[in-house]
């Protein structure tokens, strides 16, 4: 029998077990809560939602609903009603369980990271930051004790504390567009590493609101560059997913394309966020088509999202050469401009209403409290076409 207080299991370990070999989890949080959204990974766990009312209600037929022949992660909102149901309901009828520290909050603000096995030279070194329950894509570029941020999240420690750990400078703050999914920590790091904080003038309108952002910002404009020691950033300017929306091409010994909310490992980002599918999805198609899709093949690819773990590499990063997304990726395929609009409109994935505050955030057009940041942010980010999300 596992002692109480060692019967947790945190975050990070979670993510490394659902890496090596199947999980059975149980979810006590009630049954809508549970259908937004569940815990996933590289083998995909086996779940069962028994919410804890039932616990409660009656505890023997509840514990009988779980399997007794292997370990049980138990999941609810917070890591207390968890807590209960593994210490004080599974544990004394022989259980082998444990409870996840913090909760779905605590998986909600959990980043793997991951160091490129590739670089341009040893001075220079890009780091993947993987929000493994958003699907989020967050990336620090290291060249010799300096650091640009690209996509910063709204959890600045964990770049503080990265960055901290390799005496690094932060010198730039780049954000590829402005962010519908999730909120940018791109002004909170600018003010705490005192970093300028980059954004294209086209993102600084709020595109339902029609009211221009209350943040301070540095302009971006297409064809910009930034020296980055022995590499250079080139800002690409490709309007579709917003009309401000950038791709940076970082050119050295090897060339790295982040593409933030455009092209996917296995589809492409959607245009109707601001609320102007038919306008923008020509614009979409235009960047994509016309310009990224003419670069070289030989380009690594490094996404703003992703929608299954198994677009991931065996390395666990997310990263493809352009040669190979224009063979594999589905949305990718030749088509005219008007099969992709045609494709791109019936091919469009649900609106999530909380994405217009996140947009209103992120503009500083309000300010919330953490607890309604954690709601804003809960579940998946959906910002790929629906058949992404199929499984």
């Amino acid at each position: 029998m596992v002692e109480k207080n060692n019967a947790k299991i945190t975050p990070d370990e979670l993510k490394q077990r659902l890496n090596s070999g199947p999980v059975f989890i149980l979810d006590v949080r009630n049954q809508e809560e549970f259908s937004r959204w569940h815990i996933e990974g590289k083998n995909k766990p086996e779940i069962l939602n028994v919410p804890y009312f039932e616990f409660l209600e009656n505890e023997e037929e509840s514990a009988k609903k779980v399997p007794k022949d292997r370990p049980i992660i138990v999941v609810c909102a917070k890591g207390e009603s968890s807590n209960w149901v593994t210490n004080d309901i599974l544990h004394p009828r022989g259980y082998e369980a444990l409870s996840l520290k913090g909760g779905m909050l605590g998986w909600g603000s959990f980043y793997d990271i991951h160091e490129l096995t590739e670089s341009f030279s040893d001075v220079v070194r890009i780091y993947q930051l993987e929000r493994a329950a958003r699907g989020c894509l967050h990336y620090i570029v290291a060249y010799g004790d300096r650091a640009v941020v690209i996509d910063p999240p709204r959890h600045i420690e964990q770049i503080l504390e990265l960055t901290r750990k390799m005496n690094l400078r932060v010198t730039h703050i780049f954000d590829t567009h402005a962010h519908a999914d999730h909120i940018s920590g791109g002004v909170t790091l600018s003010k705490k590493t005192g970093a300028p904080y980059y954004l294209h003038p086209y993102d600084g309108i709020h595109p339902i609101d029609v009211l221009p952002t209350r943040i301070s910002y540095e302009p971006l404009w297409d064809g910009m560059k930034f020296k980055l020691g022995e590499a250079t950033l080139n800002v690409i300017h490709i309007p579709g997913h917003t009309l401000g929306n950038l791709a940076y091409l970082i050119e050295g010994k090897q060339r790295y394309l982040f593409t933030g909310d455009s092209i996917f490992i296995n589809s492409i980002s959607r245009p109707d966020l601001g609320g102007r599918a038919d306008t923008w999805a020509p614009l979409h198609y235009r960047s994509l088509f016309e310009k990224l899709l003419k670069l070289p093949d030989d380009i690594n690819v490094l996404p703003g999202h992703f929608s299954t773990f198994s677009e991931a590499r065996e390395d666990g990063v997310f990263i493809a050469t352009l040669g190979e997304l224009k063979r594999k990726n589905p949305d990718l395929s030749p088509r005219s401009e008007k099969e992709f609009v045609d494709y791109i409109l019936s091919s469009l994935p649900v609106f999530p209403p909380q994405y217009l505050d996140i947009k209103r955030v992120n503009a500083g057009l309000i300010e919330v409290e953490e607890e309604k940041e954690n709601e804003f942010e809960l579940g998946k980010n959906v910002c790929a076409l629906a058949h992404a999300y199929q499984s």
